[in-house]
Order: structure tokens, then C-alpha cells, then sequence
């Protein structure tokens, strides 16, 4: 019961903090939503900020597995897939209660405050994207997959911004592209690369 009351909770502050930001939304809102006291809300989490992390946190897993589902097969060649990524995201930002990155939004909402819970949660999920990333893309046959995840990363970042200031998804499409294009150059060195190295072999 404990589980259920608290997963209440976070479902409530996710919705009213993404909708809202973090800093505008009260705790008696959050427990109007959820249905229980004030007291009950923090019975389970002892301060907003709290709940503010517990509500980051749960969100992390989550937006993780939404981009390794638009990234999609891996039988599929990898610039496909890059590109194809960018368009789910384009398709998922013509949602009319799209806000952007809640991540980005609640680090840049409290970025006078660097040591708060929300920050460093924001830090640690962007690394693990990033590193999420680079997996990915290690196993797609990327020759230099570290700094191809940070730039596709950075792409991503820019989208997102960019379709949050004009309110125009043309641009995580022709972020794609980009992202796209990079991915082929580095595997195409790469093939190149090993050509090279058994052309000498061979000489």
C-alpha cells in the first residue's frame, strides 16, 4: 500500500511539474491530485525537493527507454536509425502538452542553486543518456562512438530548444539529418581506415 500511495504521489508531481515547472507548484496541489494529505505526502517524502528527485528519478529509466525505442532495430543501418530517432522526437514534440526535456528544464529552472537534488539528478541522467548513447552506437558499428554520442547528444539538446522557442519540429528533422550525416562520415573513416590497414599488410 505504502508503494502504491507513493507511486500516487510522483505520478501527480510528474504531471503538475512538467506542466507547471517545479518551482510554481505547491505541495497541497501535488497532494490534491494524488488524493491523500498533505500530511501523507510527507509522510513519504520529506520536502518538496525530495519529491522534486523522486519525480527526476523515476522519469530517468523511462525517457531512457523511449529513445532506444525510436532508435529502433539494430538490424537496420545505424545513420537510419539516428535519423529515424530524431523524426520520433519531432512526432512526440506535435504533442500539445510537450514541454520540452524535464531534465533540462528543472536544471535550467534551478540553475542558481547548483547543489540542488534536481540538478544533480539532471547531471546524472544526461550522462547516462550519453553513455546509453555511446553503447548504442559502439554496437552499431561507430568507429569513434564516445564524442559521436556527446555531439548527437548536443543535437538532441538543440532540437529540443529550438522547437520549444519557434514551435517548429523542422528542426530535430534537420538535426537528424545532421546527426545522420556524422554517423555515416565516422563509420565510412572507419571502413576506410581498416582498408588502409590491410592494404599495407598485404604490401
Amino acid at each position: 500500500m505504502t508503494e502504491t500511495t507513493a507511486a500516487r504521489i510522483i505520478a501527480a508531481a510528474e504531471t503538475l511539474f512538467y506542466e507547471h515547472g517545479l518551482r510554481s507548484v505547491g505541495v497541497d496541489a501535488i497532494a490534491e491530485r494524488a488524493g491523500v494529505t498533505k500530511r501523507t505526502l510527507y509522510n513519504h517524502f520529506q520536502s518538496k525537493d525530495a519529491l522534486i528527485a523522486a519525480y527526476l528519478e523515476a522519469r530517468d529509466s523511462a525517457t531512457v527507454e523511449r529513445y532506444r525505442t525510436w532508435l529502433g532495430d539494430r538490424g537496420r543501418p545505424l545513420p537510419e536509425r539516428v535519423e529515424g530517432m530524431f523524426a520520433a522526437l519531432a512526432d512526440h514534440a506535435r504533442n500539445p502538452r510537450w514541454r520540452g526535456c524535464g531534465f533540462t528544464r528543472a536544471a535550467v529552472e534551478l540553475a542558481g542553486q547548483p547543489g540542488h537534488p534536481a540538478v544533480l539528478m539532471a547531471s546524472r541522467h544526461k550522462k547516462r543518456f550519453a553513455a546509453w548513447l555511446e553503447q548504442e552506437l559502439r554496437d552499431g558499428g561507430a568507429r569513434d562512438p564516445r564524442p559521436l554520442a556527446l555531439h548527437i547528444a548536443m543535437m538532441i539538446e538543440g532540437a529540443i530548444a529550438y522547437m520549444l522557442i519557434h514551435g517548429d519540429t523542422s528542426y530535430a528533422m534537420s538535426a537528424g539529418e545532421a546527426a545522420a550525416s556524422l554517423v555515416a562520415s565516422d563509420m565510412n573513416e572507419g571502413a576506410s581506415s581498416r582498408g588502409e590497414a590491410r592494404l599495407s599488410i598485404r604490401s
